[in-house]
């Protein structure tokens, strides 16, 4: 593992219209982290990660970004070479992303497109090698016995395990993971995260996970990265945050679900095997 950070935001920005999505946003994510991204509706959190890949340009002369080394953006401008630095970074959405109509073991050798020849690709030329390493990662993630069922068919819970079983296969070094268990009932989402948190520790792959649900983010990650109307308003360990001192951030009557919260900090012990081992922090502290 080198020094360089796997995610490195400097000073970024983001308009849309009268409305400052982000202000003024600087971060790093070490490489090997989980750190779970919380906030409100409208807090900045889906547009940050959608920054970090590269799929929106900021304010002009507003901020860079860094992705293992490699910049995707830089004053407004969206590197030419963007399309290649994608390839290392998995895209996990809330609503899945996959075909429907096509099996599970299909979608997830989709992971693999960005590194083979466009023709193989458009026939679904897929090799034995590639359709043994999509059954690989389906195990993993605990439904390789879905591969051959139309992904229309999987639950919410499933699906997005099918989802990051296609990050795998991709090899991403990074995945965003934007509000991945908003749509799921608790024990999927229990699921979806233990998967989350089965592959950093075990991969090293880093992982940064936007959530509304307080009490998944405290459970499944060692740091907390808080945005509020697009600005940073805490940074640090999830240790050190309380049910008050959030409820003080955000006001009493925030749309974010505290419930659950309290028990995960009251018992710190209970949730420490399902953590990756302590890093180096790359945060500079408690923020206000």
């Amino acid at each position: 593992m080198t020094n360089s950070p796997a995610i490195a935001i400097e000073c970024l920005s983001k308009t849309f219209g009268s409305t400052r999505a982000l202000d003024g946003v600087s971060l790093q994510v070490a490489q090997g982290e989980i750190v779970a991204l919380i906030g409100a509706s409208g807090s900045g959190k889906s547009t940050l990660l959608r920054h970090i890949s590269g799929l929106v340009a900021s304010d002009k002369n507003a901020g860079a970004i860094h992705v293992i080394g490699q910049t995707v953006q830089n004053g407004g401008r969206i590197a030419s070479q963007v399309r290649r630095i994608r390839r290392e970074v998995g895209v996990v959405f809330q609503q899945f992303n996959l075909v429907g109509r096509l099996t599970v073991l299909t979608n997830v050798l989709a992971g693999r497109l960005g590194a083979m020849p466009a023709w193989r690709g458009l026939l679904g030329l897929f090799t034995a090698e590639e359709r043994r390493d999509a059954l690989r990662a389906l195990a993993r993630v605990g439904i390789a016995e879905r591969a051959h069922q139309r992904a229309s068919s999987l639950s919410g819970g499933q699906q997005q395990r099918a989802a990051i079983a296609r990050a795998l296969v991709q090899r991403a070094k990074v995945i965003l993971a934007d509000e991945p268990i908003a749509s799921l009932d608790p024990e999927s989402a229990r699921r979806v995260m233990e998967t989350l948190a089965q592959i950093n520790r075990e991969d090293g792959i880093t992982v940064l996970v936007s959530l509304h649900q307080v009490g998944f983010a405290l459970r499944y990650c060692r740091r907390v990265v808080a945005l509020d109307r697009g600005r940073v308003v805490y940074d640090g360990a999830a240790a050190q945050l309380s049910v008050e001192r959030l409820r003080a951030i955000y006001g009493s009557d925030s749309e974010l679900d505290f419930s659950d919260a309290e028990a995960v900090l009251d018992r710190p012990a209970a949730r420490a095997p399902l953590l990756a081992p302590a890093l180096t922090p790359s945060y500079a502290g408690a923020i206000g």
